[in-house]
């Protein structure tokens, strides 16, 4: 029931005209490094189809640019699914896994004998890093250790088997959801570069968090029964069910409320935005910049949602996996 119910995102949306080579590239990509076997697995992955993801989230990108994208989006949900079982409920080896990873970000390279998690994040870090704007590096090496480093608190949450409040379980969601990262990718894969006064003026940093905010707020609806299925508390609808004593039917509704109330916030403040960049005195291409920014964060939103109605991801994981044992098929991580 979840996977059809609506929510109400203005924002348009268009595919990448390299939808198909993407297809094959990321195909290829994912083999190559193991993060997807062969058989049952590799068509489990397929069904998904994220360089559709890519393709709506990040519309105006092809090539190389478009493969970063839909290979990264690719190991968000890789190795998401590590934890649906009971690594995901061992804090403690959650966090040395994750430090491994954190370690990749600030210079250190995996061993020899390395597992394909490893391998795939330092290609990603690297690919994405090559040639990026050291203040754009920085930032993106600070979102990386916040989404690994928020996991293991995701694990501790499942052993305490009730949701946290509101504040911790947003603190917590928007790191292990990752989603402040594909709106990064998408300003380094639009090649743009957003004036550091803009980027952390009220309006842009308001609208990045709405940007991540709405996209893990309708996914925990679309997601809410293959996550309720394995234990995972860290959904908005289990939140909003724990904490004001609702029925699902209407938690479901005051999570579309959420949302609403943020697409109407972030329509508002990007009326300012022009406003406030006039204010700050810059200049032409700095604005253009900034617009294009605004772009990247809807095209995201929009294409984010899109994909996520349609993914089979959701709809038919119980079918593919049963919820009494892991939610994957290959095991990517040593421990």
């Amino acid at each position: 029931m979840p996977q059809d119910f609506p929510f109400d995102l203005p924002f348009s949306v268009a595919v990448s005209p390299d939808l198909e080579g993407a297809r094959r590239r990321n195909l290829a990509w994912v083999r190559e490094t193991g993060l997807v076997g062969e058989g049952r697995s590799l068509d489990w992955y397929a069904s998904w189809d994220i360089p559709r993801l890519a393709a709506y989230g990040f519309p105006y990108t092809e090539g190389s640019e478009l493969d970063l994208c839909a290979d990264a989006m690719a190991f968000f949900f890789l190795f998401d699914d590590q934890f649906d079982g009971p690594l995901g409920q061992a804090p403690d080896q959650v966090t040395a896994l994750c430090q491994d990873l954190i370690d990749i970000v600030h210079g250190t390279h995996p061993a020899p004998a390395t597992d394909p998690c490893a391998t795939a994040f330092t290609d990603l870090w690297h690919r994405s890093t090559h040639g990026a704007p050291p203040g754009w590096a920085a930032r993106t090496a600070h979102e990386w250790e916040y989404y690994f480093a928020t996991h293991p608190h995701e694990a501790f949450n499942r052993l305490r088997a009730t949701p946290s409040d509101m504040e911790s379980f947003l603190h917590v969601r928007r790191g292990v959801a990752a989603t402040a990262l594909p709106v990064s990718l998408g300003e380094r894969a639009a090649g743009i570069t957003v004036p550091p006064a803009a980027l952390h003026s009220p309006q842009l940093r308001r609208m990045r968090d709405i940007a991540v905010d709405v996209t893990f707020m309708c996914n925990d609806v679309y997601s809410l029964e293959k996550e309720e299925a394995r234990g995972d508390m860290d959904n908005l609808v289990l939140v909003l069910e724990y904490e004001r004593g609702l029925s699902r039917g209407n938690a479901l509704t005051a999570a579309r409320a959420e949302v609403d109330q943020r697409v109407a916030d972030f329509q508002r403040l990007a009326g300012e935005v022009p406003g406030m960049c006039g204010l700050i005195g810059l200049d032409t291409a700095q604005r253009a910049a900034v617009d294009d920014y605004v772009q990247v964060m809807g095209a995201w939103i929009g294409g984010y949602h899109a994909w996520q109605t349609e993914t089979a991801r959701y709809r038919t994981a119980l079918d593919v996996l049963p919820h009494t044992g892991p939610g994957h098929f290959d095991r990517l991580l040593r421990h």
